[in-house]
């Protein structure tokens, strides 16, 4: 179905564009491990998103507000929230997410369940995140319902997706129960460094292959230079520029992976415009060279059955 290791092919911009499950079951399972965890970059979706961690320590970071989550910690994400996902610390790391409409769980908005259950969750007011631990007997819950969902997806026995929407109903059940207090609404200046971070992502992720400076991506969103710096630095802690190399080198992973490009050229058409930086680059982040990862990824996926 739809248990997939989690790759860069899953964010092709900072609004994804992917469809999470399919139109008739629209609820998608991504496993992260250690390696796969730290490429899916900033972005957002119109769908609701959970996050479990089951091995290693990861750090979480919704609009802002980071946390770093350990084995058997979750948390529970809104549509439309700006979201990263990164490795703590080293050793090995297994996280789940399950990323679903919100129908799947609701129906039609003039159900009860929309209206009693949802809509409290999906509300202006709502928390952008709920952070979930084994502390609370309706968290360890809420995490267990994640994990009963999850393992539906991937066992598939007969009528797998009754036992998976019965999972997330009775996550949405639970966090709309126990819902902590909405924060005080955004100030006007949040919400339009919100817009303008999630503009200039775009930009960057539908023009990477070209040449980019701070002032092209300042332009796409009407702010000036520094302006740019300062809401990349508050929204995502990272500078434009520095954002841009991580994605050109998370689509150079994907293209070395899923196609026979030369190296070469797979790093040109990522706007690498020399070999050597292209190699450097992509060493300093992936911890290995361009054919090193090609060889290892591919080879993984020839062993799969």
């Amino acid at each position: 179905m739809a248990l997939s290791l989690c790759n860069s092919a899953a964010d092709r911009q900072s609004r994804e564009l992917v469809r999470h499950g399919t139109p008739p079951f629209p609820l998608a399972c991504y496993h992260h491990d250690g390696e796969t965890v730290n490429t899916v970059p900033w972005h957002w979706h119109d769908e609701l998103e959970t996050v479990l961690v089951r091995e290693g320590r990861v750090t979480v970071s919704v609009e802002g507000e980071s946390r770093e989550l350990g084995p058997g910690e979750g948390c529970f994400i809104a549509a439309g929230a700006l979201h990263h996902v990164w490795r703590a610390g080293t050793g090995p790391v297994d996280v789940h997410s399950m990323v679903f409409h919100p129908r799947l769980v609701g129906g039609s908005v003039e159900s009860v369940f929309w209206q009693g259950y949802l809509r409290p969750l999906l509300s202006a007011g709502a928390n952008r995140c709920v952070w979930l631990s084994e502390n609370a007997a309706w968290e360890r819950e809420a995490l267990a319902a994640m994990e009963a969902a999850w393992r539906a997806c991937g066992e598939e026995p007969p009528g797998f997706e009754f036992l998976a929407r019965e999972g997330l109903s009775r996550l949405v059940f639970l966090l709309s129960a126990h819902r902590p207090a909405a924060k005080s609404p955004p100030s006007e200046k949040a919400l339009r460094d919100g817009e303008r971070i999630k503009a200039m992502l775009r930009f960057i992720q539908e023009h990477y292959p070209e040449e980019l400076t701070a002032a092209r991506i300042a332009q796409s969103a009407a702010v000036s230079e520094s302006e740019c710096l300062r809401c990349f630095r508050s929204m995502t802690g990272t500078t434009p520029m520095q954002y841009v190399r991580q994605f050109r080198v998370q689509r150079a992973a994907e293209l070395l992976e899923s196609t026979a490009e030369k190296v070469a050229d797979v790093g040109a058409a990522c706007g690498f415009q020399e070999m050597s930086y292209f190699a450097r680059t992509f060493r300093e982040l992936k911890g290995k060279t361009p054919r090193q990862y090609r060889l290892e990824r591919q080879g993984a996926s020839e062993g799969k059955p």
